[in-house]
């Protein structure tokens, strides 16, 4: 499936996107469908760092583990799902702007169905996160510069 990309301007320091954007514990403050984030690795996040989000995907409220596959602070980072019909693979970029007094933020998505997700994805999924991301950028833009850390 074709990966979904939105990009957007934040006024904070890419360091203070990164720390926050890659926090689990905030994941279900920025994006939309993500209900709950348990982690399930001891640490500090790295490769290899597992976390669940519960996902909220029309009526069906869908576990989710993530797989950290790359982080590259505070440039990068790439989470990957490993269980469940639908696997999600994100991808986040951030550049500094005006001297690393700004950031700007791109998300990338793409969608790996199995099982059931191999109808989900197509008629229910794809076009719930097509509506979500750009929704989900605004909202960790706003978030971020209200202060959020």
């Amino acid at each position: 499936m074709a990966r979904i990309e939105e990009a957007i301007d934040i006024s904070r320091r890419p360091d203070e996107v990164f720390s926050y954007l890659t926090d689990p514990k905030h994941i279900a403050a920025w994006e939309e469908s993500a209900v709950a984030v348990r982690t399930l690795s001891e640490g500090p996040l790295g490769v290899g760092s597992r976390f669940q989000v519960q996902r909220r995907v029309g009526i069906l409220k869908l576990p989710m583990t993530m797989e950290v596959m790359e982080i590259d602070p505070p440039r990068s980072w790439h989470f990957h799902g490993v269980d469940g019909p639908v696997r999600g693979d994100l991808q986040g970029r951030i550049e500094p702007l005006d001297n690393g007094e700004r950031s700007r933020l791109t998300l990338s998505v793409d969608l790996e169905p199995h099982g059931i997700g191999k109808v989900l994805v197509p008629l229910v999924v794809k076009p719930m996160v097509r509506k979500e991301i750009p929704r989900d950028k605004v909202l960790a833009k706003e978030l971020l510069e209200a202060g959020a850390s």
